[in-house]
């Protein structure tokens, strides 16, 4: 029994199951395994390279064992990522609700409770009881308005053009921009090294790290570079030559260039900029939270402010 028969016979799913026998039905018929993998259109591009590159260097198990430890450290890092961003969301939604909730239903209470006593409004609550007695009526239709836009930029993101300008936008922001830069350059040195470890030649491996770049300008520019490293410039010439890879990173590759060393020095770059996003990342989360509690102190108390404020007039009018 072969290790894929034995993988088919443990597999619960059905559909990975089916997926496994279509695999194991064309390497009978005599296709490479990574063709096989392949031909199926759901496994990533990097594992099916992962699998041709063990094909060509006859060593598929420590291949594969590299691979298992890339998605090891990848999803650890997603994972820090992810508990990091979790209290700063729930924070935003929670503002998001209260504040959709006091402009909706209180805002209008008020409004109500105003036109029975019949007072002379200051400026303010005049502005605040129109936007919340807008907000009620119209509430759906900003919101439908909203669903249209959101819909309708998700599809533009999916065209080159929409891509590549929307990513263009994402990494010019001051600090976010300069987090998700950080992040593909790790991305991208941890799959590269990966694959060169694997046995795989310096241009396929290029591409193959290149297609897992959620980056539409890191795309194009590792796609670029590939190309002029064909041609024959050294690999971090050709990063450097597209102005997108910080400089460290470039100097760190091509002393690992140098000295014939390059996968390891990946690694490096790698984990050096792994820790760098963490750390910006929890200081840009620091920064944020007490900016989120300030806006929402000043909006809350000026909305509370702008009601409460005819109430206060009136009180003093009586004594």
């Amino acid at each position: 029994m072969t290790a894929l028969d034995l993988l088919i016979k443990r597999q619960r799913d059905k559909s990975l199951l089916r997926l496994l026998e279509n695999v194991r039905d064309r390497v009978k018929g005599g296709e490479l395994l990574s063709d096989a993998f392949a031909a199926q259109q759901v496994f990533p591009k990097m594992y099916t390279t992962t699998l041709m590159a063990g094909e060509k260097s006859g060593s598929m198990e420590e291949v594969l064992s590299r691979y298992i430890s890339y998605q090891r450290m990848v999803q650890t890092f997603r994972k820090k990522l992810l508990v990091s961003l979790v209290y700063p969301a729930l924070l935003v939604s929670v503002v998001t609700i209260m504040l959709a909730f006091l402009i909706t239903y209180v805002v209008p209470k008020f409004a109500d409770l105003f036109d029975n006593m019949g007072a002379q409004l200051p400026a303010i609550t005049v502005v605040m009881l129109a936007i919340g007695l807008h907000a009620q009526k119209y509430g759906w239709i900003v919101l439908l308005v909203l669903a249209v836009a959101v819909f309708a930029a998700w599809r533009w993101k999916q065209s080159d053009r929409g891509a590549a300008a929307i990513d263009k936008v994402m990494l010019a922001l001051p600090l976010i921009g300069e987090i998700r830069l950080k992040y593909q350059v790790a991305n991208f040195s941890r799959i590269l090294a990966t694959l060169l470890q694997g046995g795989l030649p310096l241009v396929p491996a290029m591409e193959t790290a290149g297609a897992s770049m959620s980056s539409r300008q890191m795309l194009n520019g590792i796609v670029t570079a590939a190309a002029r490293v064909r041609e024959g410039q050294a690999l971090a010439k050709s990063l450097e030559d597209q102005k997108l890879f910080p400089d460290l990173a470039v100097e760190m590759l091509e002393v690992g260039e140098s000295t014939g060393a390059l996968p390891a020095m990946l690694s490096s770059v790698a984990e050096f900029y792994e820790e760098d996003v963490q750390t910006a990342l929890g200081a840009a989360m620091a920064l944020i939270e007490p900016l989120i509690l300030i806006v929402m102190a000043v909006v809350v108390g000026g909305i509370l402010i702008s009601l409460y404020m005819p109430i206060f007039t009136l009180g003093a009018g009586v004594h």
